[in-house]
C-alpha cells in the first residue's frame, strides 16, 4: 500500500510542479494547492498506514491507530483552503484591476 501510496504522491507533486512553472496565476494556485495534498498524503503514509483498533485507548485495548497524522493533515487542509481561497481572491483581484493573468505581462515584459 505504501508503494501505491508513493506513486501517488510522486504524480502529484508532479503535477503540481508542472502547474507552477506555468505563466498562468490560476494554474499557480492550482499548482500550490495540488501539491499541498501530495503533503498530505505523504504525512499520512509517515504515520504508517496500518489497521488497527480506534485512536481512544481503552482499558483492554491491544492495538490501536496513532491519530496524530490524521489531526496534522486535518488541520493541513483547512490551512490550505484558507490560503488558497485567499490566492484566488488577490488573483481575482488582480485580473479585474490589470486585465491579465499572465505573469510576463504583470511584470511589464512585452511580448519578444
Amino acid at each position: 500500500m505504501e508503494t501505491i501510496m508513493a506513486i501517488v504522491i510522486g504524480l502529484l507533486f508532479t503535477a503540481g510542479t508542472y502547474l507552477i512553472l506555468s505563466k498562468s496565476i490560476i494554474r499557480i494556485i492550482l499548482g500550490t494547492s495540488v501539491i499541498s495534498h501530495g503533503v498530505h498524503l505523504l504525512i499520512l503514509t509517515m504515520g504508517g498506514l496500518k489497521k488497527g483498533g480506534p485512536p481512544l485507548l481503552g482499558s483492554d485495548t491491544t492495538s490501536f491507530t496513532d491519530a496524530l497524522p490524521q489531526a496534522l493533515v486535518l488541520t493541513a487542509i483547512v490551512i490550505n483552503f484558507a490560503v488558497t481561497a485567499l490566492f484566488l481572491v488577490i488573483g481575482f483581484r488582480t485580473y479585474k484591476v490589470l486585465g491579465t493573468d499572465d505573469t510576463d505581462k504583470l511584470r511589464g515584459i512585452e511580448d519578444e
